[in-house]
């Protein structure tokens, strides 16, 4: 069945938090990360049949629900999880907070590699735990972790290291390798390993994804995996995620870190999420070749048209690290947005100010070229 991510819909006059920030004047908005398409038939089909029963009294899990994510997880990384081992969250900025309460106290350390997501520093920060950010580093076309730096940064108060996979903001897929050498560390160290891999199933290279907690069983028995079908089916705004936790220890201590400050997940999101993990396959594979001629139109201008504008190839997510130091702006991101383009200030994600902004091109292909052409006459005529 061909799908249409060419089509028209007009989100300006709706409650779109991407499109209000900009209600009004004309600016296309790529910031936030969500996308501008519709989600999958099978989900609005799925809704639609939930709505149409008219009741909307408390929500439960189903076994339907619960078995589409294991097969989900068994089809597409062979990791057979077990139904006790899910923890269900109604965000996954919840299930970030969540793991700072439950495996650190006040005063102690949780380590990232940034940038990151600001709610990784936020989690930290809101249970009175200090964030210690360590840099990625570019080594010609691709950002890698500096492992060395990495294990300078732990000290004797550090109590987790949490990890984007694949990352956001950069749009790195690591290798096992990469992931394996993470992991390690975290056993020397004793550390609770959180894995924020809620773009895990959009990699548009042939990097697999793999889960930390497939890498072995001890590497299992430390680790906290956070997935949600929200950025793949673009179903964000139902609230969908759950967190895998193997090891019945850590389970105990997620729950008790949990009670009483965590509410059950939508009903609508349940029903989504279901749908999604068990018919949106067909779909996702045509929104991955989608987004991979966005993501090239995207690194041939940059690489042609954008002088003083650099990135990195984007090998998984539908957002781009765009380099704008060259360009010495105060605030690219308000000057971007003069021009008609509204894009994330780096700094947002512990980037240093003016050197970085995020581009999301999970839009039609129109707009991205247009917003692209806006960029151009906008670096031309500083």
């Amino acid at each position: 069945m061909p799908f249409d991510f060419d089509t028209v819909i007009d989100r300006a006059a709706s409650d779109s938090r991407k499109w209000r920030k900009y209600a009004g004047r004309d600016v296309l908005p790529l910031w936030i990360a969500d996308m501008d398409f519709a989600a999958p038939p099978a989900v609005t089909a799925a809704l639609r049949a939930r709505v149409d029963c008219g009741i909307f009294g408390y929500g439960d899990l189903t076994e339907k629900l619960v078995e589409s994510f294991r097969d989900y997880c068994r089809r597409r990384y062979r990791w057979e999880v077990k139904p006790e081992w899910l923890f269900w969250l109604p965000g996954l900025v919840c299930g970030l907070n969540v793991t700072a309460r439950a495996y650190g106290t006040p005063g102690e350390e949780i380590i990232s590699c940034t940038p990151i997501y600001q709610h990784f520093r936020e989690a930290a920060v809101n249970q009175g735990q200090t964030h210690k950010p360590v840099p990625f580093v570019r080594h010609g076309a691709r950002w890698e972790i500096d492992f060395d730096a990495l294990e300078r940064t732990v000290t004797s108060r550090t109590r987790q290291l949490t990890f984007c996979s694949p990352h956001n903001p950069l749009g790195r897929a690591f290798s096992r390798a990469e992931l394996e050498r993470v992991a390690a560390l975290c056993l020397r160290h004793n550390l609770i390993l959180t894995s924020d891999d809620i773009h895990c199933d959009l990699v548009l290279d042939d990097t697999p994804h793999v889960p930390f907690a497939t890498l072995a069983p001890e590497i299992a028995a430390r680790t906290v995996t956070l997935m949600a079908p929200s950025k793949t089916y673009n179903i964000p705004g139902l609230g969908c995620s759950v967190a895998i936790i193997p090891d019945p220890e850590l389970r105990k201590r997620y729950d008790r870190a949990a009670a009483g400050i965590v509410p059950d997940v939508n009903l609508l999101g349940l029903v989504a999420g279901e749908a999604a993990w068990r018919h949106g396959e067909p779909w996702r594979q045509a929104l991955l070749a989608y987004l991979r001629g966005n993501r090239d139109l995207l690194q041939d201008f940059v690489a042609h048209e954008l002088p003083g504008v650099s990135m990195t190839p984007v090998e998984a997510t539908y957002l781009a690290w765009l380099d704008v130091s060259a360009l010495q702006l105060e605030a690219p991101q308000k000057f971007f947005e003069q021009h008609g383009v509204g894009l994330l200030e780096g700094a947002i994600y512990g980037a240093p100010r003016g050197h970085f902004v995020r581009l999301n091109f999970g839009c039609r292909r129109a707009t991205l070229a247009e917003a692209l052409a806006r960029m151009k006459r906008a670096v031309a005529a500083r």
